[in-house]
Protein backbone atom coordinates (compact mmCIF):
# COMPACT_ATOMS: atom_id res chain seq x y z
CA UNK A 1 0.00 0.00 0.00
CA UNK A 2 1.50 3.39 -0.98
CA UNK A 3 2.07 6.13 1.56
CA UNK A 4 -0.32 9.04 1.05
CA UNK A 5 0.32 12.38 2.68
CA UNK A 6 -2.74 14.38 3.65
CA UNK A 7 -2.60 18.02 4.64
CA UNK A 8 -4.95 18.41 7.61
CA UNK A 9 -3.94 22.00 8.40
CA UNK A 10 -6.85 23.44 6.43
CA UNK A 11 -9.34 21.36 8.43
CA UNK A 12 -8.62 22.88 11.83
CA UNK A 13 -10.58 25.99 12.75
CA UNK A 14 -8.71 29.22 13.22
CA UNK A 15 -8.70 30.77 16.67
CA UNK A 16 -8.08 34.20 15.20
CA UNK A 17 -11.11 36.48 15.11
CA UNK A 18 -12.33 36.79 11.53
CA UNK A 19 -13.92 40.22 11.88
CA UNK A 20 -10.64 42.03 12.66
CA UNK A 21 -8.43 42.91 9.69
CA UNK A 22 -4.75 42.03 9.73
CA UNK A 23 -3.22 44.53 12.14
CA UNK A 24 0.03 44.77 13.96
CA UNK A 25 -0.19 44.32 17.73
CA UNK A 26 0.50 48.05 18.19
CA UNK A 27 -2.28 49.03 15.77
CA UNK A 28 -4.71 46.66 17.46
CA UNK A 29 -3.81 48.00 20.90
CA UNK A 30 -4.27 51.60 19.74
CA UNK A 31 -7.70 50.78 18.27
CA UNK A 32 -8.66 48.98 21.47
CA UNK A 33 -7.64 51.99 23.55
CA UNK A 34 -9.75 54.31 21.37
CA UNK A 35 -12.73 51.97 21.55
CA UNK A 36 -12.50 51.78 25.35
CA UNK A 37 -12.09 55.55 25.73
CA UNK A 38 -15.41 56.24 24.01
CA UNK A 39 -17.33 54.16 26.61
CA UNK A 40 -19.94 53.24 24.03
CA UNK A 41 -21.77 50.01 24.86
CA UNK A 42 -22.53 49.56 21.15
CA UNK A 43 -18.82 48.88 20.61
CA UNK A 44 -18.57 45.97 23.06
CA UNK A 45 -18.31 43.40 20.26
CA UNK A 46 -15.49 45.39 18.69
CA UNK A 47 -13.69 45.68 22.04
CA UNK A 48 -14.07 41.93 22.63
CA UNK A 49 -12.71 41.20 19.15
CA UNK A 50 -9.64 43.38 19.75
CA UNK A 51 -9.02 41.70 23.11
CA UNK A 52 -9.39 38.30 21.47
CA UNK A 53 -6.97 39.29 18.72
CA UNK A 54 -4.38 40.41 21.27
CA UNK A 55 -4.90 37.33 23.45
CA UNK A 56 -4.14 35.06 20.49
CA UNK A 57 -0.92 36.95 19.85
CA UNK A 58 0.17 36.50 23.47
CA UNK A 59 -0.37 32.75 23.45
Amino acid sequence: MPNVQVDHSHLSPSILPTDIPDLSDDECLALLARAVETRDSARLDEVAAFIGRLAVAIE
